[in-house]
């Protein structure tokens, strides 16, 4: 009677017990008989160069990573080699999202940013990682940005106007219409990978303002609510800020951003050709 009953108001819970026990039993047999995951050795160049260091000269020196523990970016693998490998390894990065650019540099011959940069899952190919190029290197990844970030600068790229009365005071506003001619313009993030794609640029680049540069000077050009046009485009009239531009479209090309300054540059050389008109008929 009383087995019966054990039997009668146990039944769920042993079957509950009997159908736990045979998933445990399954996910056991299943891990016994998983194979260990065969290591995926990937091989790394990263340019080094230490100015700190007495005699020490540029070199590329070769990390081996296992992808299995890595994440899928370039930066992944630059942040393990740092904290696992080489703690004297030294780059830029911040936000790791693509917005911040500080993580830009040279991966496999193109200019790019390292965390939008997926690794080459081929283990057979090594991965040749350099800061960017023509540029004056600080250490190992990192360029010097000064002279890129004095050209900024010079264009003055914030909003002005003649009458300052009212600034503060009220919201400068523009027609949608007039908000929309800044997209592909105001998305850019500053880092230089356009800049330091460009031929004119490596040879010029103490006068050539360079891809980036024109690319945010035209987009003031172009606000509604700007009211500096002309004297923008008048800063920009010597034979090198502007017109070293020979349309070569690198700086299209390697954007990781997917903008377009070859376009912007195009557009600033029509508005100065109607500047010069306009000037030389005021004449």
């Amino acid at each position: 009677m009383s087995v019966v009953g054990l039997t009668s108001l146990g039944r769920c819970g042993a079957v509950a017990i009997r159908s736990s026990v045979g998933m445990v039993a399954v996910r056991y047999a299943q891990t016994a008989a998983a194979p260990a995951s065969q290591p995926r050795i990937k091989k790394f160049q990263v340019y080094r160069w230490d100015p700190d260091t007495t005699g020490d000269k540029p070199r590329m020196q070769t990390y081996e990573i296992d992808l299995n523990t890595c994440g899928p970016m370039v930066l992944d693998a630059l942040i393990k080699i740092k904290n696992e490998m080489d703690s004297t390894l030294t780059f830029r990065r911040s936000c790791r999202e693509g917005i911040c650019g500080s993580c830009a540099m040279n991966i496999n011959g193109g200019n790019t940013l390292a965390c939008l940069n997926k690794i080459d899952t081929n283990t057979s190919k090594v991965s040749k990682i350099y800061p960017l190029p023509h540029m004056y290197v600080v250490k190992d990844l990192v360029p010097d940005m000064s002279n890129f970030y004095a050209q900024y600068k010079s264009i003055e790229p914030y909003l002005k106007k003649k009458d300052e009365a009212n600034e503060g005071k009220e919201q400068y506003l523009q027609t949608v219409d007039d908000r929309q001619k800044l997209d592909g313009l105001y998305e850019c993030i500053l880092c230089a990978c356009c800049s330091t794609s460009c031929p004119s640029y490596w040879w010029n680049g103490d006068k050539y303002l360079g891809p980036a540069v024109l690319m945010q000077a035209y987009r003031w050009m172009i606000d509604s609510r700007d009211e500096f046009t002309e004297e923008r485009l008048s800063k920009l009239q010597d034979p090198f800020s502007l017109y070293r531009c020979h349309t070569i479209m690198n700086c299209t090309k390697t954007c990781p951003k997917g903008l377009n300054p070859g376009k912007a540059i195009a557009e600033i050389k029509k508005m100065m050709a109607t500047y010069k008109e306009k000037k030389s008929a005021a004449v």
